[in-house]
């Protein structure tokens, strides 16, 4: 029997409910799938006002009764008038799925299968590669493939188009800039921003406690064009032999971040360089002190801060000040480990904690949490007393709160 008929809203959530149940089960076709109508949230079958929506939501269960697809179960004394139960006949869901235009589970799942190993070979032993391999092993296991989408191909598409293009940006970029070259739309990837940045977590372990912002500067995308601050006798050498001196700039100056794939060397007059964490402790800093080269990282240092300092000659040194807490260590923890193992604290220090105790604020249980699992990680060896130490008087303490 042909069905031509579209199903009407009651009868489309009742069937849609059906193959849900369906493809929840393990063993979907080892019985029948019943539910009852008055557990549903059917808008209009049990109206008291309008009758015609029962009755056409009647004629449309029954037709697919006689099709064989349906078994109906009307109350006493109701027959043909009100439906106490709908029953999927499990063997004849391939027209149920038709008559909704709805792709059935398994189907979904090897379409996105498909779709992500036509495309894995892109992605080769970066975290994008590690991304997909976790997405692919939620599929295969039958778990949800998020951030993909088992329903929005167009999305999926997307996704993967964003991550095969990402390492071509060797500057920091515009989402708006960039989701033009790639989508020829200004908008696009603003739409598909939270995705990304899950699959980053998914393939970077390091990226999961960043904020999203701080994820996507990680890739070179941000809202719009950033400046490094900079203050101090700084000499940039430009891969043209020009040669940008910063040093007349008074207290400080913006250098374009984009333009830091320029440098071929960095060089500086004073006694070391100075990483300042938050921007408000960068400008009180150099308004009374003058003998550092002194840079704010903004948080955790981004890749063109990175490179400035990767630039240095190793006979200069780098120091970091940052708020005493989890987030201030692992921006240490980094410096160390993506720039110079030997980057040097200061004041970061027991002596610094007690004498501005009256300025600390208590730890939060998550706090705590963090704090402890920077004591296992070797580049901070050196500063596990102090980190204990903050452990131990429950506090911390904002660069602000110290004089």
């Amino acid at each position: 029997m042909t069905i031509s008929f579209a199903p009407s809203p009651d009868v489309s959530i009742a069937l849609n409910i059906l193959l849900d149940i369906f493809e929840r089960r393990k063993n979907p076709e080892s019985r029948a799938i019943k539910i009852n109508l008055a557990d549903l949230p059917l808008p209009t079958y049990f109206s008291q006002t309008d009758p015609i929506a029962r009755l056409t939501a009647n004629e449309q269960f029954a037709a697919l009764e006689t099709a064989g697809l349906l078994k109906l179960t009307w109350f006493s004394g109701e027959t043909g008038h009100l439906l106490q139960s709908v029953t999927l006949k499990t063997e004849h869901t391939t027209q149920i799925y038709a008559l909704l235009h709805r792709s059935a589970l398994t189907d979904q799942r090897t379409r996105l299968e498909n779709l992500i190993l036509a495309e894995k070979f892109r992605f080769v032993d970066d975290w994008r590669a590690r991304a997909i391999r976790h997405v692919l092993g939620n599929l295969r296991a039958g778990k949800s493939p998020i951030p993909f989408s088992l329903t929005d191909p167009a999305l999926d598409t997307d996704l993967l188009t964003v991550m095969e293009a990402l390492p071509a940006l060797q500057a920091e970029t515009p989402y708006r800039v960039f989701s033009v070259r790639i989508f020829n739309d200004s908008k696009r990837l603003e739409s598909i921003k939270p995705q990304l940045v899950s699959l980053a977590r998914l393939g970077n372990p390091e990226w999961k406690r960043l904020p999203t912002e701080e994820i996507l500067r990680e890739l070179n995308l941000v809202p719009n064009p950033n400046y490094l601050h900079l203050a101090g006798d700084w000499q940039l050498t430009l891969e043209t032999g020009e040669i940008l001196t910063l040093g007349g700039f008074s207290p400080s100056v913006g250098f374009p971040a984009a333009q830091t794939g320029q440098l071929q060397s960095v060089r500086v007059h004073a006694r070391a360089v100075l990483c300042i964490e938050n921007l408000t402790s960068f400008h009180e800093f150099i308004r009374i002190n003058n003998q550092y080269a002194v840079i704010c990282t903004y948080g955790n240092p981004s890749p063109a801060i990175r490179r400035i300092l990767r630039l240095l000659p190793d006979s200069t040194p780098i120091y970091h000040w940052s708020d005493l807490d989890y987030g201030g260590f692992n921006i240490l923890s980094q410096l160390r480990r993506l720039v110079r193992a030997d980057t040097q604290p200061h004041c970061m220090d027991i002596a610094t904690i007690d004498t501005n105790y009256s300025r600390s604020r208590p730890l939060t249980a998550s706090d705590k949490s963090n704090l402890k699992k920077l004591l296992l990680r070797p580049e901070l060896r050196d500063v596990c007393p102090v980190i204990e130490h903050l452990l131990k008087r429950g506090v911390k303490l904002e660069q602000e709160g110290i004089e």
